[in-house]
């Protein structure tokens, strides 16, 4: 079942059209994992992260600026060469300027029947952000109903959160087996696994994920290996992570938006469905551009070296992502104060993975010189 996964990611966009043929539903494309899925599954609606190929592309130049981040980029290039033509609509959930202007340039050049800017406050600790976020998310949904055509009840929205808690559940209860001394899963499975959930339909996803835990409890990648945790800026290149692990590495968890911060917090039932679902983006583990004035990120980071027993962390930044940027210092200051080596390493639209792989190799050797002391 793990391996289903794998089938997803890589044919992701013809799953995505034999959706559309079967239910005859609509789909929503997105780019930031601020966007209220739940909203989206209460009408029915199919939210499909937009994500890169990983592939050099000469068609964004006069789009978007060189200087913005690889990601962004990519993403925009995706579009413009009619990868996502199967797609409805298009939104963003306000994250980082580069994302933005992606979504911008995307929504003028690539016309859609829907789309939809959601504003998303960066100050996220202030006392007005839930409400803010509340009424915010309600036009998001009046905007959807217009749409769809379809009134969005709460027990719609009860349904919709049921459906992505749920998915949420089930893919932290398969973390949570990468405690263990002898790891039933790696890395590039974990990943495979959450971007996976960011296309296909969550109760689909769920259902083989519910396998999945089955599977794992007599299941071994082995227990000699060093244990790493990947932070930093999206990351879902298959070729880095493979090269990672197979220099004798496993990465047990992680701190980035096609990971743990995607799924981590779930929504917490109560009367007010669209006030709950507020609650849930604005107290989700941040990304760096919300994580201020305090810096809560790093207290997740630092549980989750403690919980995972993890011996070092690669630290990961899409080439010119000034958020990253900016947050990378704090966190490599706090995890090496935490006697946690960290490597760090800067992403471009295609890696050169050869060269990553001796400084990679160079900074597991320091774990393996520690083992003889």
């Amino acid at each position: 079942m793990i391996e289903k996964y794998k089938e997803w990611y890589d044919n992701r966009h013809e799953y995505v059209k034999k959706w559309k043929k079967k239910t005859g539903g609509k789909v929503l494309g997105y780019m930031c994992t601020y966007v209220p899925e739940e909203i989206l599954y209460a009408a029915e609606v199919l939210p499909v992260r937009i994500l890169g190929s990983h592939e050099p592309q000469n068609v964004t130049e006069p789009y978007i600026f060189a200087m913005y981040c690889p990601f962004c980029r990519d993403v925009l290039a995706q579009g413009l060469q009619g990868h996502y033509d199967y797609i409805d609509g298009i939104m963003i959930s306000q994250s980082c300027l580069h994302v933005r202007q992606a979504y911008t340039s995307w929504d003028i050049h690539i016309p859609q029947e829907f789309s939809y800017y959601l504003p998303m406050p960066h100050h996220v600790q202030s006392k007005h952000a839930i409400e803010f976020t509340r009424c915010e998310f309600e036009s998001f949904m009046k905007s959807v109903e217009k749409w769809t055509g379809r009134k969005i009840t709460d027990i719609d929205l009860k349904r919709g959160i049921e459906i992505v808690n749920r998915n949420r559940r089930l893919m932290k209860q398969v973390f949570e087996t990468r405690k263990k001394d002898d790891i039933p899963m790696t890395g590039l499975e974990a990943m495979y696994m959450v971007v996976a959930s960011q296309i296909i339909h969550h109760e689909e996803h769920s259902n083989i994920t519910e396998e999945v835990l089955v599977e794992l409890k007599t299941r071994s990648v082995g227990n000699d290996k060093t244990r790493l945790m990947i932070l930093g800026s999206e990351n879902d290149d298959v070729e880095f992570i493979e090269m990672v692990e197979a220099c004798d590495a496993v990465i047990v968890q992680d701190d980035h938006c096609t990971g743990t911060r995607y799924f981590w917090d779930e929504v917490n039932p109560g009367d007010d469905p669209v006030r709950q679902i507020a609650e849930r983006y604005v107290n989700r583990t941040p990304c760096p551009t919300k994580d201020w004035p305090k810096r809560l990120r790093i207290d997740r980071i630092l549980q989750f070296v403690r919980d995972w027993n993890v011996e070092g962390a690669i630290i990961i930044q899409q080439k010119f992502c000034d958020p990253h940027e900016i947050d990378i210092p704090a966190i490599k200051k706090a995890l090496e104060k935490a006697d946690i080596k960290v490597l760090f390493l800067e992403l471009d639209v295609t890696v050169p993975v050869g060269q990553f792989k001796v400084r990679v190799e160079a900074f597991l050797e320091m774990f393996q010189e520690d083992d003889l002391f």
